[in-house]
């Protein structure tokens, strides 16, 4: 007697009638003490299992509640209702978990509509759910894309590490990692934690990024992508912000910026075609989500396109590009701006443009995916290209309908005295990074790369609102449960 997971054996259909089976899996409802809808997590439908009460324990039927685990034995026959080719009627129903109704009553597995909210706070207990099981479905599909197409492109998969000695993005917001006892930090003759007596014998900090080795690699292996945590300690509580994400982060040698666009727009179309190909049945429950959800916003905040609509349109057009000063200007002048409805008034070039300005040019100005690039200097990252005009670095974001920047990159400053310049001017210790500077020093190249936060990727592939509902445990600000 074959076992089949619930998907196997639905996908299976017809050709399973008449076959002895056994499945196993959570009780989603038990109707009429006749009628078994089982999940086993391996797809968003159930398979329904015909009970002849008749002929089972009462006390047995008793135990088969919501969110009980059954191992059932039976025959796969022609089902007589709507919905599914197949149903299970059962011979042979072993308990394999209870689960109290009244305790159910109390969590999210009780069969109702319930808050993302509340969904959080469950954490442990929402990969039950459809909404979450479908949303993890779908991140793992695009996680095993993103390898997928690597591996057709020829990239190396390297592992950077997760504690470092460098800040990738001078930005500061870094978690510290230390074997102190924090109650009896030692302290130096300046009075300053003397980290020379902590376990790597210098400050380190958990990585914002892979970028910088990753460079280094691609110095020796040509073409190499990262695909792991990093984590930023910044104070932001919003919707599109965790403390602990995913980045994906190839880098490329002897690539410009234009190649780096050109690889940035080519993954991101293959993983969402990758993920619309093989998640059909989630991705079409999402998508009904999406469309209720957006019935309920007003009306100036809608999505004009459901979500299906929305992933065919990055799949079958190209990606818009101009330059950062091109889209300042679009800005300056809008509607928008002179009408004091940005948050952020743009005013003069320089500005750091927020997701305000992000989202205007792609869900209003131009209604489609955008590439900026050629930023200017002081608002980007120390290892960025410098352009001949002084004043620009060769950087590109790229921007989605309903998430804002989605991918940051750049060329890098493959120019030892610039790239020395730069980390004086950002205030970098020159000698922290002398094994970065040797890759300048040693058949320097030009070279490119860039990151696509994957959590941003699964919030628009999904049309999810909130970036904690798209990861299994959201790391936030005074949140770090489960």
């Amino acid at each position: 007697m074959h076992t089949y997971h619930v998907k196997e054996l639905l996908d299976k259909g017809k050709e399973a009638i008449s076959q002895e089976v056994t499945v196993q899996g959570w009780v989603r409802s038990f109707r009429s003490n006749r009628f078994i809808a089982l999940n086993d997590g391996s797809t968003i439908k159930n398979i329904q299992v015909v009970v002849d009460f008749e002929n089972f324990d009462a006390d047995l039927l008793k135990k088969i509640n919501t969110a009980a685990s059954l191992k059932i034995q039976g025959e796969v026959i022609e089902s007589q209702g709507s919905g599914q080719e197949i149903e299970v009627v059962a011979k042979e129903i072993i308990i394999l978990g209870e689960a109290n109704p009244d305790d159910v009553q109390e969590t999210i597995l009780q069969p109702k509509q319930h808050s993302l909210e509340k969904l959080r706070e469950q954490a442990h207990l929402r990969f039950r759910t459809n909404t979450f099981a479908s949303v993890m479905r779908v991140r793992n599909t695009l996680m095993f894309g993103v390898h997928k197409y690597f591996n057709e492109k020829g990239f190396v998969y390297v592992n950077t590490p997760i504690i470092t000695g460098s800040d990738a993005e001078g930005a500061g917001e870094m978690f510290t990692v230390t074997n102190f006892d924090l109650d009896k930090t030692p302290k130096n003759e300046e009075g300053k934690v003397d980290y020379e007596q902590d376990f790597f014998g210098k400050h380190t900090n958990l990585t914002v990024s892979g970028q910088l080795e990753g460079e280094v690699a691609a110095m020796g292996l040509g073409k190499i992508y990262t695909f792991g945590p990093t984590f930023r300690a910044e104070n932001s509580n919003t919707t599109r912000h965790l403390a602990e994400f995913w980045m994906i982060e190839p880098e490329m040698a002897f690539y410009d910026l234009d190649m780096n666009m050109d690889l940035a727009e080519d993954l991101l179309k293959y993983v969402i075609k990758y993920a619309v190909d093989n998640c059909a049945d989630d991705l079409q429950f999402l998508a009904e989500r999406f469309d209720k959800e957006q019935t309920q916003k007003p009306q100036n905040e809608r999505s004009e396109l459901t979500l299906m609509e929305r992933l065919d349109y990055i799949l079958n057009n190209e990606f818009i590009r101009l330059t950062y000063t091109e889209a300042i200007d679009i800005l300056k002048n809008s509607n928008h701006n002179k009408k004091g409805k940005f948050t952020y008034k743009i005013e003069d070039w320089g500005a750091d443009l927020q997701s305000e300005h992000e989202r205007y040019l792609v869900e209003k100005h131009f209604k489609t995916p955008v590439i900026l690039f050629d930023y200017p200097t002081e608002i980007k990252s120390f290892y960025m290209r410098l352009n001949d005009d002084g004043k620009t670095v060769r950087a590109m974001d790229i921007l989605f309908p309903g998430i804002g920047e989605i991918v940051g990159g750049s060329q890098r400053e493959e120019r030892l005295d610039i790239l020395d310049q730069k980390i004086e001017r950002f205030g970098i210790d020159k000698e922290e990074l002398w094994w970065y500077r040797d890759t300048r020093r040693f058949g320097t190249v030009p070279h490119s790369g860039f990151g696509l936060g994957l959590e941003r990727l699964v919030l628009f592939v999904t049309g999810m609102g909130n970036i904690r509902d798209v990861i299994p445990f959201p790391r936030t600000p005074k949140n770090a449960e489960f």
